[in-house]
């Protein structure tokens, strides 16, 4: 048995078929050059060339017509009278126009799902934008590396598809607000650019307070606030102030910059804190944002935004590009009145005939819906045009005082209290059943944005 160790079974089975072809008088040449052609293809595909290495043009091209010659053989049903052609395989030439005419058999079917993964045709992936210094633009303050731009997409697809509806609110609020910010900017002699980090921080929402207690569209943390200026108290916050804290913010940014020496790490001190990104700096060893952004010495949060705030730069610049609509906003304007003594803002909207929404609007730094009772003068904003109408009635609007009861809980003997003191388990809920309120109206006199109170919190409850 040892010498069939070497015999080739498959030979041994091509001349028993052979053997049987020739008996019953059918031409073997067919078989044979079939079983050569068979032998060939394995051989041609165990011996492939490298691609670095030159290979010859004219034996390529030959077996690739020979190989759509035999495809072609295999089933010439239904296909198109050029590709059933008599000439030689060499002079066989595919035309684009007949292969597009082609039928799609059932196994070429594209998957049923695909179209679902098509990128949007306003989500094409788009270069970074750099401004050229020739053309007198801005220069880009991002200096994004090119291998990046997939994390840039990754956001634009995310502001585009998973919150578009919210991005279109950040957007109309911002025009709202840009041109004050953009005047402010150049004040300061700041990139223009440095406005859609408001844009990424709070949708440029007055009112928005994160869970680390950062409060207003520019997101300062109270310490940092009363650092650059700003008034935090019982009655007055200046960080949603959008004058003033954008003020801040521009002197804030400003020293980041003097600090790090590049905008992409002054932005990511300003979400993070200097400290953080003086720490990772200083642990890599490293002189970029993008380097230390490698790493695990920031958040995820901090790695990210950079390249966050670019891609909402992006859309905000064209918004056509990514299908948002570029409806004109009002734009932030007022008029200021001097008001000497405490009133509360529903007080004078009753006198003036002004709503007092209008009122809260325009002067979001209340947190009480009253003027600090210990401001000698108070410019209080109202709407364009009301100023000459509300100044000869402020002497009509009665004067606010506190409650001697506030320390007490609220309970006045007297009469119905203004201020309650927030005690430990109560709720908006149970304080507006207490005084026969709605939640809502409770949160409306108090400029709540949520149901979150805390014990010692003072609350506006009359009259």
């Amino acid at each position: 048995m040892s010498e069939w160790k070497d015999v080739n079974p498959g030979g041994l089975v091509g001349l028993f078929l052979g053997a049987l072809l020739v008996g019953s008088g059918i031409p073997g040449e067919g078989l044979c050059a079939g079983a050569e052609q068979v032998e060939d293809h394995k051989q041609g595909t165990q011996a492939v060339p490298p691609t670095n290495q030159p290979t010859d043009s004219s034996e390529t091209a030959g077996q690739s017509k020979s190989a759509a010659v035999q495809s072609e053989n295999l089933d010439t049903a239904g296909v198109p009278e050029a590709l059933e052609s008599d000439s030689p395989a060499t002079d066989l030439e595919l035309q684009p126009e007949v292969m597009l005419e082609a039928p799609v058999r059932a196994s070429a079917r594209p998957w049923r799902f695909a179209e679902s993964f098509t990128p949007l045709r306003e989500l094409a992936p788009t270069p970074v934008p750099t401004a050229d210094p020739a053309d007198g633009a801005e220069p880009s303050i991002f200096n994004v590396p090119t291998d990046l731009n997939h994390k840039v997409e990754r956001h634009i697809r995310f502001f585009n598809v998973a919150i578009r509806d919210r991005f279109e609110e950040w957007l109309t609020r911002l025009n709202h607000y840009k041109p004050l910010v953009d005047r402010i900017l150049s004040e300061f002699d700041l990139p223009s650019d440095l406005v859609f980090l408001s844009l990424v921080e709070s949708g440029f929402n007055p009112h928005a307070y994160s869970r680390a207690r950062a409060t207003g569209p520019w997101q300062f943390m109270r310490s940092t606030a009363k650092l650059y200026g700003l008034r935090v108290d019982d009655y007055v916050d200046e960080r949603r102030d959008p004058i003033k804290s954008t003020v801040a913010a521009a002197r804030y940014l400003r020293d980041l910059h003097d600090l790090f020496g590049t905008w992409p790490l002054a932005m990511a001190a300003y979400n993070a804190g200097e400290g953080k990104v003086l720490r990772a700096l200083q642990k890599t060893q490293a002189d970029s944002f993008w380097e230390i952004a490698q790493t695990r010495h920031l958040r995820r949060e901090t790695r990210e935004y950079v390249t966050r705030i670019l891609a909402a730069s992006m859309i905000a610049k064209n918004p056509d590009r990514y299908g948002f609509s570029q409806a004109q906003s009002d734009l932030h304007e007022f008029e200021e009145v001097v008001v000497r003594r405490p009133i509360l803002l529903q007080d004078l909207a009753k006198v003036t005939g002004v709503s007092s929404h209008e009122f809260r609007r325009l002067n979001p730094e209340l947190r009480r819906g009253v003027t600090p009772p210990d401001d000698a003068e108070y410019h209080l904003k109202v709407p364009v045009g009301t100023k000459a109408t509300i100044e000869p009635l402020l002497d009509r609007v009665p004067s606010w005082k506190v409650s001697t009861s506030a320390g007490t809980g609220g309970q006045d003997r007297g009469g119905s209290p203004e201020w309650y003191r927030v005690r430990v388990g109560d709720s908006l809920w149970t304080i507006a059943r207490r005084f026969r309120l709605s939640v809502q109206d409770l949160r409306a006199r108090n400029n709540l944005t949520s149901r979150r109170i805390k014990p010692g919190d003072l609350l506006a409850i009359g009259p």
